[in-house]
Formats: structure tokens, C-alpha cells, sequence
């Protein structure tokens, strides 16, 4: 299994951006995919993960009511719309598969990771 990430940029706070992360594989439909990020210095965070059917998604508190997780099984393609962005959303997201359990929230428990797409929210 390979995760290709892609869509970050440079944004103006309140605005905008939509990643996008490819999984290569035969099992997509039925695997759990995650995002997470990573601050200078901070530990890696997690900010949302959606079931293979996309009938459960889970979500960060400070990501709650901006960001939405999605996915096209057809396009084996896991989607992070992050709307009203602000600048401490400022970093690099990673797409996640391969989870082992349930337990969506802890990056230990995921063991497939994409390159990185790095997010910048000016003030």
C-alpha cells in the first residue's frame, strides 16, 4: 500500500483548501483512512478519519465544524475539505492507513503513512 497526498499550499486565514490522498492497493473500500498533522516541534495530531464505508468519520476538537473528511471508493481517494482555516493550522498533514483496531485518534495505531502535504495559513 502507497498514500500520495497532495492539495496543500499557502492560504490567507478564513480561507480555504482542499487535500487529496491516493491510496494505492486493492483494499481501499475497506480500510479506515485517517489525517493527521504535524506543527515545528509539536507531536503529531490527529485531525480526522472516516470508516471505509464513509459511514463513521471522526474528528479533532479543533478541527470540529471547519474541516470534513470524505472519500470516493471508486477513486480510491480519501478527501479533507478545511474551511476557515486559521493560522495555527499551519503544518504538514498526513494521510493515514492501515489501522490496527479502532482506536482512530493515536498515530501508533496507523501503520501506513503518506509523504506529507505542507499546509501555511497566513494571518
Amino acid at each position: 500500500v502507497q498514500l500520495q497526498a497532495c492539495g496543500g499550499g499557502l492560504v490567507q486565514a478564513g480561507g480555504s483548501l482542499r487535500l487529496s490522498c491516493v491510496f494505492s492497493g486493492r483494499t481501499f473500500s475497506n480500510s479506515y483512512m485517517g489525517w493527521f498533522r504535524q506543527a515545528p516541534g509539536k507531536e503529531r495530531e490527529f485531525v480526522s478519519a472516516i470508516s471505509g464505508s464513509g459511514g463513521a468519520t471522526y474528528y479533532g476538537d479543533s478541527v470540529k465544524g471547519r474541516f470534513t473528511i470524505s472519500r470516493d471508493n471508486a477513486k480510491n481517494t480519501v478527501y479533507l475539505q478545511m474551511n476557515s482555516l486559521k493560522p495555527e493550522n499551519t503544518a504538514v498533514y498526513y494521510c493515514a492507513a492501515g489501522l490496527q483496531g479502532l482506536v482512530v485518534f493515536s498515530s501508533l495505531k496507523w501503520s501506513t503513512w503518506g509523504q506529507g502535504t505542507l499546509v501555511t495559513v497566513s494571518s
